[in-house]
């Protein structure tokens, strides 16, 4: 049979019968939620296809013009031809653009199930057709009211005549007949002119108000003479007391044809605002990348030894975000994206103690021994995959509570579409570009403007850019080339090129090269090859860690880079970080020296290790500073009375005693050499350092303790797992098995077969025969090699209708070929509940 001798398909179902399993598949990966579960047979796909539901989260994913062609459909006649769509969308005059862009966009709408038929029995889905037209609860996007026969339905007969008089028209036996030639008036383009030519001016100015919408206006009991002119004449029609609308075919003739105003076929470019040289942005982005990666290091390092309590109702308090954001010396926002940001990459959990607290988890020792472009890799990867939006911190929920920085209420699962559909757009644009971000929203609400959180999607979109440039995907606005490969895409090519600008503030020409970048984010495989591939990008990108630093005669040393990271240990010991940048200063001071000489460093120890690790001579000063605070640490002894201190020179306990500064110790003399206190120890020894003094804690049994910091840790915690907007696309095993599942599915449910003592089953209904005919007709079937059609009913209760080639009965079994399954099965002939012949046919 040839195409042209096909016939039309009668509903949804017939014309997805009619799809090859290539067009089946596409349908499945584009709209996954047809899917969950895997449909019995076609005719269930078509029916879930028509919830409402699934048409809205369809909908949700048009493009602008695709909508656009959805729109038109729902105020055509149903079923609508291709040529009366082609006059909605381009109008009278069939702008070029529009008629290019509609086989496209129609093709998008039958791949998806909105609309079947062919292209002169168009049809929208029910459902869609219901949430597009124009009612007065829900008026249409086109900004069209409803037609002639639609808003004179309540109309008396006698009224529909007297319009039909007044607009020149033969008056009729009925209503029906009267409004359908009122309608071919309104359709017919001269004699509607001809009708308008005689219209007032007033009259024109009435309607040039409604013709783009809305179609509803307000009149009184005693209309003046230019409405009373429209209403007469059927151009406007009561639908309600004091409440006239402008009829469809009346807006479609003064828009010459057209249902949108401006119809958008071609999407908004991404303008490209700078341009700057390939490889000034991926050094940018890798230094930016260098900092990320010390910024979370010290975020945590802060943390060390435990950190910021966990609210009761979960997440960080704004004090203590605020306290975090002092510490990195960052504004707050951007402290939250970095307590985020390592919540995600599963560096950073609470506790789960009693007194519950965020520290870092045992992953985080593991990540610092990695290679820098990897821990780079770590934190990229799961920012890409995040829904957690750090954003939303200091905003408020629904309930009008405030969300807080790793609390609960920050999943948004349209944000990781969002982040990779951002860094998609910018990789389309040449190397070293950076895009105007207003030209950038304008093509994310042109590719999703029937979203409902579209001011969600525009902020989403603002937070990519930002967190790109912070976490070093992107340099100086435009995406580094570690960026493109952590997307999949194929290394940029930096050879210059004539056209290339030369400045970053030159223009860039009209015409550029564009890479193809992937329409969706990666499976796990392909991000795991990608993020390799971006970490060897990067890797060449970042300065060699140094094994040594500058020490200056103001006590201070410079590290003119980033440092190895035993040096960095005990460095961050025995000195204090001044200032962060290229280069990091570190100050040392007597508190930071006698915090290194109670981890139990001496001070040979410590000037040995300046020596050894400085490019310059260790200056006098520290020497002397080093040696001056080691003479007076430990000579002072704090142990458990509840506390005591001792001191072989009684004269320094005289001192201590006669200073008002230790009136809150409560010390009272036991021997000539002791002190007893009613504080504790550790409340003792920070009371005797701030008076000056430099006193070493002490064990029971006399000897020094080295007061090394406990590294805090939380138990094995895995990292967030992002919420899905959905359920998942299907994979290509997946959809080839629901295919096959679902065409075997509809063969059981749709092979004709032989009426049962000439009595026919309503459709899905199992046949019902005796367990003696069950058996004789299987039986036969093995004989004959036939197929039959059963009905099962497996062990679960669920039941099935099956075509099956018999093969063997025997022990209350049956063994068949099961068409459903495609495979040889074994059925108990007990869970058989009746077996009917197929049909000659």
């Amino acid at each position: 049979m040839s195409p042209e001798d096909t016939p039309a398909p009668r509903s949804l179902a017939e014309a997805l019968r009619a799809r090859d399993d290539a067009s089946l598949a596409a349908l499945l990966r584009s709209r996954p939620d047809l899917i969950t579960p895997v449909p019995t047979d076609l005719t269930q796909l078509a029916t879930r296809a028509g919830t409402r539901a699934s048409v809205v989260r369809a909908l949700e994913r048009l493009d602008r013009f695709a909508l656009q062609t959805a729109q038109a459909l729902a105020v055509a006649a149903d079923p609508a031809s291709y040529e009366e769509l082609l006059g909605l969308m381009a109008g009278d005059e069939r702008d070029p653009a529009v008629a290019g862009a509609l086989p496209h966009a129609l093709g998008v709408l039958r791949e998806q199930a909105l609309v079947w038929g062919g292209d002169d029995r168009l049809r929208l889905v029910r459902t869609a057709r219901e949430l597009l037209a124009p009612s007065p609860q829900h008026p249409s996007p086109t900004g069209l009211g409803p037609s002639v026969q639609e808003a004179a339905a309540g109309m008396s007969p006698g009224r529909i005549q007297e319009i039909v008089a007044a607009a020149g028209l033969a008056s009729t036996h009925d209503a029906v007949s009267a409004l359908a030639a009122l309608t071919a008036l309104f359709a017919d383009r001269k004699r509607m002119t001809a009708l308008l030519a005689g219209a007032p001016e007033e009259s024109r100015q009435v309607l040039a108000r409604l013709v783009w919408g809305p179609p509803y206006g307000q009149v009184t009991a005693d209309p003046a003479a230019h409405l009373r002119w429209l209403l007469d004449r059927g151009l406007l029609l009561p639908t309600a007391p004091g409440t006239v609308v402008l009829p469809r075919e009346v807006a479609l003739h003064l828009r010459q044809g057209r249902a949108h105003r401006e119809p958008e076929p071609l999407p908004p470019a991404v303008e490209a605002a700078k341009a700057h040289r390939p490889q000034v942005v991926d050094a940018t982005a890798a230094g930016q990348a260098l900092t990320a990666l010390a910024t979370v290091e010290e975020l945590l390092k802060d943390w060390h030894e435990g950190g910021p309590a966990v609210l009761r109702a979960g997440g960080l308090s704004v004090r203590d975000l605020k306290r975090t954001a002092v510490a990195l010396d960052v504004p707050e926002p951007v402290a939250a994206f970095w307590v985020e940001l390592a919540y995600a990459a599963g560096l950073l959990a609470s506790d789960g103690e009693a007194d519950e607290r965020y520290a870092a988890t045992p992953a985080y020792d593991e990540w610092l021994t990695l290679p820098a472009q990897e821990r780079w890799v770590r934190l990229a990867e799961p920012w890409l995959a995040a829904t957690r939006t750090a954003g939303l911190v200091g905003g408020r929920d629904a309930k009008e509570r405030a969300l807080s920085a790793l609390g609960p209420g920050l999943d948004r699962s349209a944000a990781p579409e969002v982040r990779h559909r951002v860094l998609t757009l910018l990789a389309a644009l040449p190397e070293g570009a950076a895009p105007d971000p207003e030209s950038v929203l304008a093509r994310l609400h042109w590719e999703r403007p029937q979203r409902r959180e579209e001011d969600l999607r525009t902020r989403l979109a603002r937070w990519t850019l930002e967190e790109a440039e912070l976490l070093g995907v992107t340099g100086r606005g435009a995406l580094a080339a570690h960026g493109r490969a952590l997307l999949g895409l194929p290394a940029p090519d930096h050879t210059p090129r004539a056209e290339e600008p030369s400045g970053p503030g030159d223009k860039l020409p009209v015409h550029h090269h564009r890479r193809p970048a992937p329409t969706a984010p990666l499976s796990p495989a392909e991000q795991a090859a990608a993020s390799a591939a971006a970490a060897r990008l990067l890797a060449p990108l970042l300065p060699e860690p140094l094994d040594h630093v500058l020490l200056q005669a103001d006590l201070t040393a410079v590290a003119p880079g980033p440092l190895q990271r035993p040096l960095a240990d005990t460095l961050g010991v025995l000195a204090d970080v001044e200032s962060k940048g290229g280069a990091t200063v570190y100050r040392f001071t007597p508190a930071s020296v006698r915090r290194a000489l109670d981890a139990g460093r001496s001070a040979a120890d410590l000037h040995a290790f300046l020596a050894a690790h400085s490019r310059t001579p260790v200056p006098q000063p520290l020497a002397y500073l080093i040696d001056d605070v080691a003479r007076r640490h430990g000579h002072l002894r704090v142990g458990a009375a509840s506390a005591y201190v001792r001191c072989d020179d009684d004269a320094l306990l005289n001192e201590i005693l006669a200073d008002k500064r230790s009136a809150g110790l409560r010390l009272r003399r036991l021997a000539p050499t002791v002190l007893a206190a009613q504080s504790d120890p550790a409340t003792l020894l920070e009371g005797l350092r701030a008076m000056g003094f430099a006193p070493a804690a002490e064990s029971a049994e006399g000897d020094v303790l080295i007061a090394r910091p406990d590294a805090h840790r939380t138990p094995p915690r895995t990292p967030p797992e992002p919420v899905p907007d959905g359920p998942p696309v299907p994979d290509g095993a997946l959809l080839s098995a629901a295919i096959r599942a679902i065409r075997a599915g509809d063969l059981a449910s749709t092979t004709p077969r032989k009426p049962a003592d000439d009595t026919s089953l309503a459709p899905g209904e199992l046949p019902r025969t005796s367990a003696a005919e069950t058996l004789a007709t299987m039986q036969a079937a093995v004989l004959t090699g036939e197929a039959v059609w059963i009905g099962f009913v497996n062990a679960e209760g669920a039941a099935s209708q099956r075509v099956i080639a018999p093969v063997r009965v025997e022990g209350g079994f049956v063994t068949a070929y099961d068409h459903t399954a495609d495979e040889v099965r074994t059925f108990p002939l007990h869970r058989i509940t009746g077996v009917a012949e197929l049909a000659d046919d």
